[in-house]
């Protein structure tokens, strides 16, 4: 069997519904899949305006939206009417790409039909509570999600420090790394536009912090104001930009009130608005790759980020950015000070990012997905003769 034979069924919690790094690389997967001659069916909660148009066949699961994050729908239902499509589709391999229930149906309903089950795990779900007081479920969510983790064949992960957690959490011990790539003719230094930049009210002889991603809690945004009011109360010049929308929006608008929000910013738009950064603050722990941070190293912005799974597989610390202890305010702040001081040291860990960027082809990163779903098939065959 070849990538051109297969038939994939994969199970999303959010599919398109709403524009994050886990659903570009889930689309933009199916669209190399698709590429090479693959069948792919996809299975996930849809919205009548979602953030963007779906690569591939989609079928709609039934659903419900999360009280309060109405942007989010909560997958229901295994239905008759998706158990028929998926038998009518007839698929080699399931791919689950969420903990939730129609993809624990979906994986029990391959494991009766001896198909194998591929788990891509994108986040770190179990972190998410700390942002909501809730800190002591997540020995709880955690063998919740190691309960279906270990019934998978393999688990697919977006970097070797999530993998080597995911092996101390017990999760499973079949780990393949699907990493994620960037877009070099759009992410690049050549982005950068003084005049963009100057319309947003940002001065270009004065250091601009940025942050990119949803603005949701769970992204760190309370050390990030944290870390910006040391600055402001060591009297360091900088000035703030954040792209992106989201619920904490006002939240956020609130703990910088002199920032730039320019909002959400897609297509050319977005490299354009990256490359305006004279640097990149990302203090998340939830990520499990950091998709923003590999965009800015590519448009050659220097990072500063927590040192945890996703951004410590990325960033060489002292050569292409900083490294900090997660939550470690005054130190980010430092980290932070250096660069807004020292513009010969932002340019020169900025052009060592941009040289590791280079790394990171799509077309070879997906073909490590379709070559696991190959040896899982293989397996399978194998073990049921």
């Amino acid at each position: 069997m070849q990538t051109s034979d297969l038939r994939i069924a994969l199970f999303s919690g959010n599919y398109n519904m709403t524009l994050d790094g886990a659903n570009k690389a889930l689309n933009r997967l199916v669209g190399y899949l698709l590429g090479q001659g693959a069948q792919v069916r996809v299975y996930s909660p849809t919205v009548d305006n979602p953030d963007f148009e779906p690569t591939g066949d989609l079928v709609s699961v039934p659903s419900m939206a999360i009280p309060n994050r109405p942007e989010y729908r909560i997958p229901l239902s295994f239905s008759r009417r998706i158990r028929k499509d998926i038998e009518n589709f007839d698929p080699h391999i399931v791919h689950i790409s969420s903990p939730d229930r129609v993809s624990r149906q979906a994986a029990a309903w391959a494991r009766r039909h001896n198909l194998p089950v591929l788990c891509s795990v994108h986040t770190r779900f179990e972190t998410y509570f700390r942002y909501y007081n809730l800190a002591f479920v997540e020995p709880l969510i955690v063998a919740w999600i190691r309960r279906l983790y270990r019934r998978c064949d393999a688990l697919v992960a977006p970097s070797e420090s999530f993998a080597q957690v995911l092996r101390e959490q017990r999760m499973n011990y079949d780990i393949d790394i699907w990493s994620r790539g960037v877009d070099r003719d759009l992410f690049n230094s050549e982005r950068r536009d003084l005049g963009w930049r100057k319309a947003q009210g940002l001065d270009d002889a004065v250091p601009v912090i940025g942050f990119l991603g949803r603005l949701v809690m769970e992204k760190g945004l309370d050390v990030f104001a944290d870390a910006i009011d040391q600055l402001k109360r060591r009297d360091v010049s900088h000035r703030v930009m954040v792209i992106g929308e989201g619920p904490a929006c006002g939240w956020f608008q609130s703990r910088l009130p002199d920032a730039a929000f320019v909002g959400f910013q897609g297509g050319e738009d977005l490299p354009r608005a990256v490359a305006g950064m004279d640097v990149l603050f990302n203090p998340s722990v939830t990520e499990t790759f950091g998709n923003v941070t590999l965009e800015a190293m590519a448009c050659g912005v220097p990072v500063v980020a927590a040192k945890a799974t996703g951004s410590q597989s990325l960033v060489d610390d002292g050569t292409s950015g900083r490294l900090i202890p997660p939550g470690a305010v005054s130190q980010f702040a430092d980290a932070l000070q250096q660069y807004c001081e020292d513009p010969a040291l932002r340019a020169a860990h900025g052009k060592a990012g941009e040289e590791r960027s280079r790394d990171y082809s799509w077309d070879a990163i997906n073909q490590v997905v379709a070559d696991t779903y190959l040896r899982l098939i293989r397996q399978k065959r194998t073990d049921g003769q």
